[in-house]
């Protein structure tokens, strides 16, 4: 007995001997990281940004261990935090700290989901106290007719460090330490308190930890309000005006908006704004109509206000975040710049990605590195990663099965605890061993259950399905997993739905539903299934990210043409479910898309997995993987996205704002003044005649140019300060499609009463029936948007 217990003791030693050298591998390792400067911030393009950019956010997901997330919005975030360390970006974020996280899922034997609060310690978090010793402990914030307090928390990242806001401290009444006590919990007051504390107490956070961001970039609506408190603060601080302290605050904002719906973005009624906002408004020294207004289009006074809309109106760079996305964007909020064209309202948009890193199975970042190199520094270039179509076929498919090994041992072990949670018989336990096989085609579809993501469209045909299932030669599993909001009835219905079928004859070993899903789970599944499956209702899916994930592990998508798919879709790396529908029902698109659905897994995918023309290697799906992973991987990252967010929309920020700041804010002050003279005067501008040169003539030919003259009235206002343009483009039913503006030059001046002569040429460059409209629209240096003052005036 002694003997045993000397042998486990020094087993136990020796096991600590490498866990402590493992230990010390991972330190070194970090701090190589945190010593490398040879890195895009300190010496690429991002290094013209030398204060932070601040990046506020509801929720941050980096880790199972951390849970502040709910699930793509949050996941997103913290993929970005990652790579601004990775890249080396002055960067810090700003977030709230969550007493009860989102919720912990378990479903009961009906398939019925219960959301379990966490309520989490947070001295056992991988986070700590900030400003203890440094400064106040707490910031305060102002709601209502009392002070709020706030604790900090630090969390780091890499480089980067996340600051959180907890209001759940002894210094505030038992209601106030409600506003952090869950994610997206609570009514519509509880909201407000929490945006509130997000946007305005973020910014006295950032000024209690002595930082002063040269860009604010505001990742969802929800954290708007951080522009109301940073231009209250240039007025009474710095003594400027509102509109003047605006155009100083909206130079440096950033605004990234994920929703493509209305109704998914906050809004506020009158009275709650009124309750909250009222004295706000006139330490702004605007009447409070006037705020409120910033929160709608202005077409209609009943509107409510819209955080969005919000963060639109004080932001100078604005974006969607894919393409598809983009354009859904600038046309669901088109009428924040009523006359504008749709595809010149201000939005642009940078297509999301993932934290590589984070995401890839160690065993394929190993089997890259083997036969490719160090794949982490070639990450974003597309021809290095060609260098996988030489990688032998046994090494890529035995790498990939192991994974996929992985995840079934895994559901099998989650299955086995929740059987044994449920009280289940030791027979039902027993039968866990027999759920799912690592020789079946296997479909992983994860996310929020959400009801325009249809989870139960594969059920469409459950009969069809079945025979898919139990096939007796080339069969077929599935796993799911995903969480519905609390309050979200349709999606709790759905993932019954989807439980009690994998509970039903035949298809308990075939089907399986994963509660309680998180990060955890998710790399599980993205790193062992061969099919990723996505079906959102079109367009709806602003980008989502989880298919992204599945490619680097050799997982191939199947998924509508919606989102980042769209882009990512090159014909030879996956499938597209059904045709673009733009105007169908829902109806329509649901029972064409799951027609499809049936129709590529029946002919050609599952024919494809099972074909073995060596009788060991599925050699067709091994090249459909190696493009998968080819084409995805280098471009849908989130080292590419931020760097196109550093290039393309925080150092304009950055700059604008340092000019703005320059000489006490003196042209932020012009500007200013220069739109309010520029709007009074405006309703004096009129077109008064336009002219063709060649309107003898019933058609031009090719290569010529239709020579018009324009005649301007603009009044008071100083032609140097507009912009006369030819609009001109294809005519369909009177519409212009696929538009160009020509300038028009000012040749003359008609009489001394404010006509002014404009001419200019468009180019007959191809053939077709082609109409044109003249505009006039106000110009100044200072603007950084083309209809930032939302004038036009068209003939």
């Amino acid at each position: 007995m002694l003997q045993l217990s000397r042998q486990s003791r020094l087993e136990e030693l020796a096991q600590d001997k490498t866990f402590l050298r493992e230990l010390k591998q991972v330190f070194e390792e970090f701090e190589k990281y945190l010593g490398r400067h040879d890195t895009y911030g300190k010496t690429g393009a991002g290094s013209a940004i030398k204060n932070p950019i601040a990046y506020f956010s509801a929720e941050f997901g980096f880790h199972e261990s951390i849970p502040n997330y709910s699930g793509g919005l949050g996941i997103l975030a913290g993929d970005h935090c990652k790579s601004a360390s990775d890249l080396d970006l002055s960067f810090v974020a700003i977030g709230l700290l969550y007493r009860h996280g989102y919720f912990r899922q378990q479903i009961d034997k009906d398939g019925v989901q219960a959301a379990i609060n966490l309520n989490q310690n947070f001295y056992h978090l991988p986070i700590r106290e900030a400003l203890r010793g440094n400064g106040k402990p707490l910031i305060s914030v102002p709601i209502l007719d009392r002070q709020v307090f706030a604790r900090l928390w630090e969390l780091r990242v890499g480089r980067v460090s996340l600051y959180l806001l907890d209001t759940d401290i002894p210094e505030n009444n038992a209601e106030d330490r409600l506003i952090t006590a869950e994610l997206y919990g609570g009514d519509l007051e509880m909201r407000m308190r929490q945006e509130i504390m997000l946007g305005i107490g973020g910014v006295k956070a950032l000024a209690a930890l002595g930082i002063q961001p040269a860009v604010f970039h505001m990742n969802e609506g929800h954290s708007a309000f951080l522009a109301l408190e940073r231009i209250r603060l240039n007025v009474v601080e710095k003594k400027l005006d509102f509109y003047s302290a605006l155009q100083l605050v909206a130079a440096a904002n950033v605004f990234t908006t994920h929703t493509p719906v209305p109704a998914g973005n906050d809004s506020f009624p009158r009275e709650m704004m009124r309750k909250y906002f009222g004295n706000f408004a006139k330490e702004l020294n605007i009447p409070f109509d006037e705020l409120f207004s910033f929160g709608q289009t202005r077409l209609d006074p009943n509107d409510p206000f819209s955080m969005t809309i919000l963060a639109l109106r004080l932001s100078r760079h604005a974006n969607g975040v894919s393409k598809l996305h983009g354009e859904v964007t600038r046309s669901l909020w088109k009428d924040v710049w009523a006359g504008v064209p749709v595809h010149e309202v201000p939005i642009t948009n940078i297509t999301n990605g993932v934290h590589t890193k984070t995401w890839m199975a160690p065993e394929f970042a190993a089997l890259y590195r083997k036969h490719l190199g160090t794949w982490e520094e070639h990450l974003t270039e597309p021809e290095f990663w060609r260098g996988v179509f030489d990688i032998p076929d046994a090494q890529l498919w035995d790498t990939h099965q192991r994974l996929k090994l992985r995840l079934i041992e895994f559901v099998r072990d989650r299955e086995r605890r929740r059987r044994e949670r449920m009280g289940e018989s030791p027979e039902s336990i027993r039968r866990v061993n027999r759920i799912l096989d690592p020789e079946i085609l296997t479909i992983g579809f994860a996310r929020r259950f959400a009801t325009y993501k249809r989870a139960t469209l594969l059920f469409s045909d459950k009969e069809r399905l079945k025979r898919l299932l139990n096939d007796a030669t080339r069969p077929v599993q599935c796993i799911f997993a995903g969480k519905a909001h609390p309050r979200d009835e349709a999606g709790k219905a759905l993932i019954q739905e989807v439980y009690r079928f994998s509970h039903e004859a035949g298809l308990e070993n075939r089907i399986v539903f994963l509660d309680d899903y998180d990060s955890y789970i998710a790399r599980r599944l993205v790193q062992g299934v061969d099919l990723w499956l996505n079906h959102p209702l079109r367009p709806l899916e602003a980008s989502g990210t989880s298919g992204m994930k599945a490619a680097p592990n050799g997982g191939i998508n199947l998924s509508v043409l919606d989102g980042w798919w769209r882009e990512g879709y090159n014909g030879s790396n996956g499938w597209a479910i059904g045709a673009e529908i733009n105007n169908g029902t829902t109806e329509f698109q649901n029972e064409v898309d799951a027609s499809s659905l049936y129709h590529l897994l029946e002919n050609q995918i599952v024919p494809l997995y099972y074909a073995k023309p060596d009788g060991k290697l599925p050699l067709a799906w091994l090249q459909l993987m190696r493009e998968s992973i080819r084409s995805v991987t280098p471009v849908f990252n989130t080292q590419r996205m931020v760097k196109e967010y550093t290039e393309q929309l925080y150092i304009p920020a950055a700059k604008s704002y340092e000019n703005f700041s320059r000489d006490g804010c003196g042209a932020a002050t012009h500007l200013s003044q220069w739109k309010t003279q520029i709007r009074k005067d405006w309703s004096a501008v009129k077109i008064s005649d336009v002219q063709i040169g060649n309107k003898d003539r019933q058609s031009i030919l090719v290569g010529e140019s239709l020579e018009i003259t324009a005649r301007v009235h603009l009044g008071a206002v100083d032609p140097q300060h507009v912009r006369v343009e030819a609009y001109h483009g294809e005519v369909d039913n009177g519409d212009i499609h696929n538009p160009s503006a020509a300038l028009l030059n000012q040749t003359g001046r008609a009489d001394g009463d404010g006509n002014y002569i404009y001419q200019g040429a468009i180019p007959a460059s191809e053939s077709g029936t082609y109409g044109f409209s003249v505009r006039v629209v106000p110009t100044h240096p200072c603007l950084m948007q083309m209809h930032e003052l939302r004038l036009i005036t068209w003939s």
